[in-house]
């Protein structure tokens, strides 16, 4: 009886541990997580060609779509985990919280669960579809490909108000790792996940405080002045309002290191980007990530791999959408 207790407590300590693609042990980040890598192998062995060409397609269209995708997965993770639920629309739904209103690429995502219900009727989540296009992404933008475990299901609700907790553009990096923390993520993961900001975009409404009305003074002393002339240009204080900024000045189409480097200068847009350089608990990350030696690719690869599985809906739980934007 002893052995057999010994073995059955073993078995169950395995079931909270997940191994990434890249051979690294980690906790698991939320109940059910039982992804993948080839779910889909033999059920819909074209499905990640079929994302991976809806994804290509929009973005030879709008470019933008890209970061669009990326953020997109990055809020539906962090609402009730990564099951699809910010894809559904309607009144009241996450798609209306103010974090998320201008998200774009919903389209695409349409686009290929038709797709793949044409292909694999009843098969593929939106969860999974979103995962997926997310890597795909940031291929199309010249960063790293990793491979994505799949098997997620689709949760059935949607609410704004549970949007309330995303991270925020004025966010201080305590607020920041609480957040992070609050969904099993580090203060690194944290670093190299907003390094994802590489290819995005805000609005000026989003950072117009640090240019006008700061608590420090007429303007945030930490801005670069030169780069506070430029952002005051592209966002006066009485307008602009539907202007958006690239939050890697300099190189806002490409996934690269060049994010970490403006932090380093005082160009970081966001509040909540340049507090990462002027707090002594991220500056040393930042400093490794914009160095000659950057593993900047890797780590953001891994950290993707765990936070898309935070708080998967897997098995007989939640359920497969036949659209994306309304629940069965």
């Amino acid at each position: 009886m002893g052995l057999v207790r010994t073995v059955c407590l073993f078995i169950t300590f395995l079931s909270y541990i997940v191994i990434s693609v890249h051979g690294q042990a980690t906790a698991r980040p939320g109940p059910g997580s039982g992804t993948r890598v080839g779910f889909y192998s033999t059920t819909c062995p074209t499905a990640e060609t079929i994302v991976r060409n809806a994804v290509t397609a929009g973005f030879n269209s709008n470019p933008r779509i890209a970061p669009g995708i990326l953020r997109m997965h990055f809020h539906d993770c962090f609402v009730l985990g990564c099951d699809g639920s910010i894809l559904i629309s309607g009144a009241n739904t996450e798609q209306t919280a103010g974090p998320n209103v201008n998200l774009r690429g919903f389209d695409v995502i349409d686009n290929a669960k038709t797709q793949l219900e044409a292909a694999c009727p009843g098969v593929v989540s939106c969860a999974d579809i979103l995962a997926l296009a997310a890597r795909d992404s940031v291929v199309l933008t010249r960063g790293i490909s990793w491979q994505v475990p799949t098997g997620r299901r689709d949760g059935r609700v949607s609410l704004a108000s549970n949007a309330n907790n995303l991270p925020g553009a004025r966010d201080s990096v305590a607020v920041q790792q609480q957040k992070f923390e609050d969904v099993r993520l580090s203060t690194r993961e944290l670093v190299v996940l907003v390094g994802g900001h590489t290819i995005g975009q805000a609005g000026c409404g989003a950072f117009r405080n640090r240019l006008y009305n700061s608590t420090a003074g007429p303007a945030d002393p930490t801005i670069d002045p030169t780069f506070l002339a430029q952002l005051q240009t592209q966002c006066p204080q009485n307008g602009g309002n539907t202007v958006r900024v690239d939050l890697d000045t300099g190189s806002g189409t490409t996934f690269d290191t060049s994010y970490y480097n403006n932090l380093s200068r005082g160009r970081g847009v966001l509040q909540s980007d340049q507090v990462l350089w002027s707090d002594p608990a991220t500056r040393p990350i930042v400093q490794q990530l914009m160095s000659p030696r950057s593993t900047f690719n890797a780590e953001f690869a891994r950290a993707m791999v765990k936070m898309s599985n935070i708080g998967v809906l897997t098995g007989a739980n939640g359920e497969i959408r036949r659209l994306c934007s309304a629940i069965n």
